[in-house]
């Protein structure tokens, strides 16, 4: 099964990587960073975790300015076309803050739709999308398939000039704002990872049910989603009838990937705090920085960074390079998704009922953390593919 990404990025040297870590820190720092006591208080009083509109428009011109936009986006398509491991170089630093903003385009789905987009679809929806004038979302888990895809019932059958669509999904993120969203579908027997195709259908398409908004925890949101004899034309397959799984993979890889970037971030501001808090706090007449238990935590969180951030930069590369990294990402998916939540959870201990308050953003990276282990698999799932995987080549270990 080719999952490999079909073009080459631009090569990122280690000069190159720094001056993008240092772009991307310091547009986190004077432009982000002075955001989070407005977004900490909208959030406390219980309402949107998101920025308005006069919040982000600032926000988007300054990325524009800055060359941050479409940072993985080909040339053609007017991006810069940087690499697997520059992107996350991007992640990781923009992962420090709690206030939601990301770089467009969503980067996962751009990889799926630059694999397998024809030229009709590239400028119908991917030359706007990566432009920034459309947004997306996708449709893959069901009530009774989240953490395995390929169990997917919602089904498509083939009509004269097109397709029905009937079924259910659900966790779907970005339907208050998506524009077009990719829906995945049985449309054939055989193994169950065949037969699987995916379909752009637009917003407001008869027969596309927003059933519901679902409240996640770290201030997120999903939705359920209802298709009723959704019909679409046969120019919306997106790639090839019943070879879309293989697409799909490559997008959660992407995904999977970044979560570990991102997981560093998180990770490296809750040590920041920690180890600012732990040099000025005094108890009992001592620093709390010189205390062994604190010392250990903060020396085990350096070494865990230092190691993910090795383990995502290896997986970026392997991706750059054609190779198939879906091993490599269920590791990262596994590694720092808990590796984040321990260092959260040491942080807020060590700022004591500080840590524990709505005013700090611990508490958002604490849940985003958690969420983080269920999102694009769970973790269970994933340790029991990597040890599939494994075991097929014992003798090579």
């Amino acid at each position: 099964m080719d999952i490999t990404p079909p073009r080459t990025h631009t090569q990122t040297s280690t000069d190159e990587l720094q001056m993008l870590q240092e772009l991307v820190a310091k547009f986190v720092d004077r432009e982000l960073m002075p955001l989070e006591p407005a977004v900490l208080r909208r959030e406390s009083e219980g309402g949107r975790y998101t920025l308005t509109a006069e919040e982000e428009a600032p926000l988007l011109a300054r990325c524009r300015e800055l060359g941050l936009w479409g940072l993985d986006v080909p040339e053609d398509l007017g991006g810069a076309n940087l690499s697997a491991v520059a992107l996350m170089v991007a992640e990781e630093e923009v992962a420090r803050t709690v206030v939601p903003f990301a770089f467009p385009p969503d980067s996962p789905n751009l990889h799926m739709m630059l694999q397998v987009a024809n030229e009709d679809q590239r400028e119908r929806y991917l030359r706007p999308y990566a432009d920034g004038r459309l947004k997306s979302g996708i449709a893959i888990s069901e009530p009774g398939a989240g953490g395995d895809p390929a169990g997917m019932t919602t089904r498509a059958v083939k009509e004269d000039g097109g397709w029905v669509i009937n079924g259910r999904k659900i966790w779907v993120s970005r339907m208050g704002s998506a524009d077009f969203t990719i829906v995945m579908a049985r449309t054939g027997e055989g193994k169950r990872q065949e037969g699987v195709t995916a379909f752009l259908v637009d917003k407001g398409t008869p027969g596309f049910i927003v059933e519901r908004e679902i409240p996640m925890i770290g201030g997120r949101r999903t939705y359920e989603l209802v298709f009723e004899d959704l019909r679409v034309p046969d120019s919306q397959v997106l790639g090839e009838v019943g070879r879309g799984y293989a697409p799909m993979q490559l997008r959660l890889n992407v995904r999977r990937l970044q979560i570990g970037a991102r997981c560093v971030g998180i990770a490296r501001r809750a040590l920041r705090m920690m180890g600012e808090h732990a040099l000025q706090r005094t108890t009992f007449g001592q620093r709390l920085a010189d205390r062994q238990a604190i010392q250990w935590w903060i020396a085990d969180a350096a070494t865990r960074i230092h190691a993910c951030r090795l383990m995502v930069r290896d997986g970026a590369a392997r991706l750059d390079a054609g190779q198939d990294v879906r091993t490599e990402a269920s590791m990262i998916k596994v590694f720092a998704t808990e590796m984040a939540q321990e260092v959260v959870d040491q942080a807020m201990q060590t700022l004591g009922a500080m840590g524990m308050t709505k005013e700090m953003p611990l508490q958002l990276l604490a849940q985003q953390v958690r969420v983080s282990r269920v999102y694009e698999g769970p973790t269970e799932v994933h340790r029991m593919a990597i040890a599939r995987r494994v075991l097929k080549t014992i003798d090579q270990v």
